[in-house]
């Protein structure tokens, strides 16, 4: 079973015995705030779950976006109704950015049967699919969170896959290139590392690029079978939309969780800027 699944197949699936828990983790960098949007309109069925607050740390050194504390997350997915016999589902607007870290995170955390609804909301309207407004109220589920499920780096191990492996940066190109950056205080990348914006991972209509196309991408990327994979972005979130799609690809890859945000915490940790990896 692959990392992915259809409107179709999760519409099946909703209207089978053994439903599936259904998350909503819409999410945007600067807003607006995703539960207004599921408030104004979410596949029947689905929890909201709040990145900032549910799928994240407290901002810190380990970056705006750091690991949850285990009892956190659990008790979390708990309260969203995730028990670990049952399969998950999560889905955001499209882009799978916001799904993917709650994919990430509940394969992190030990659950086995977690997928990323493909193309997300837009594709689930593009089918005909109803919403409604209907707030959920799920029963309490049985989740225990158990961590170490999915290879993590830190920053000396984002340093060394830069180096000796292939450590690929999720942000735009021009975030990458030190030409812009709109929320970190310095701009530039983790030297060695290659640039790999997730939205290359997705087709035009949306939803992820087939695993023969994104095997194709990461070659071209310098990525090799067996080699030493991991993915990084401004604090974790997008790069766990790398992850997943490095996943589809049958490539294994480790997420520096931390991202730009926590490399930053120290000042002796070297920038590079420009096209080149440095």
């Amino acid at each position: 079973m692959g990392p992915l699944i259809s409107v179709a197949s999760l519409a099946e699936a909703l209207a089978g015995p053994a439903a599936p828990v259904l998350l909503d983790a819409r999410w945007r960098l600067g807003g607006p705030p995703g539960v207004d949007s599921y408030r104004a309109g979410h596949l029947p069925s689905a929890v909201f779950v709040d990145l900032d607050r549910d799928l994240a740390g407290a901002p810190g050194p380990g970056g705006r976006h750091p690991l949850p504390a285990a009892a956190a997350f659990e008790a979390a997915m708990r309260r969203a109704g995730v028990s670990d016999g049952r399969p998950v589902v999560a889905y955001d607007d499209g882009d799978a950015v916001a799904a993917a870290r709650a994919w990430w995170l509940l394969r992190y955390f030990g659950h086995r049967d977690v997928r990323v609804l493909d193309g997300g909301l837009r594709a689930w309207q593009a089918a005909g699919r109803p919403l409604t407004t209907a707030e959920v109220a799920a029963a309490p589920g049985d989740f225990t969170a158990r961590p170490g499920q999915m290879p993590l780096l830190d920053a000396a191990g984002a340093s060394a896959t830069a180096r000796s492996g292939k450590l690929l940066d999720a942000r735009t190109a021009e975030r990458y290139r030190g030409e812009t950056e709109p929320v970190d205080p310095v701009a530039g990348h983790i030297p060695g590392a290659v640039s790999a914006p997730a939205a290359g991972n997705l087709a035009g209509e949306g939803g992820f690029r087939g695993p023969a196309e994104l095997r194709e991408r990461f070659a071209a990327l310098g990525v090799t079978a067996g080699g030493q994979v991991g993915a990084y972005c401004g604090s974790g979130v997008t790069a766990a939309q790398e992850v997943l799609a490095l996943e589809i690809a049958g490539i294994p890859a480790a997420l520096y969780v931390g991202s730009w945000s926590a490399w930053l915490a120290d000042p002796a940790r070297p920038v590079a800027t420009g096209a080149d990896p440095g």
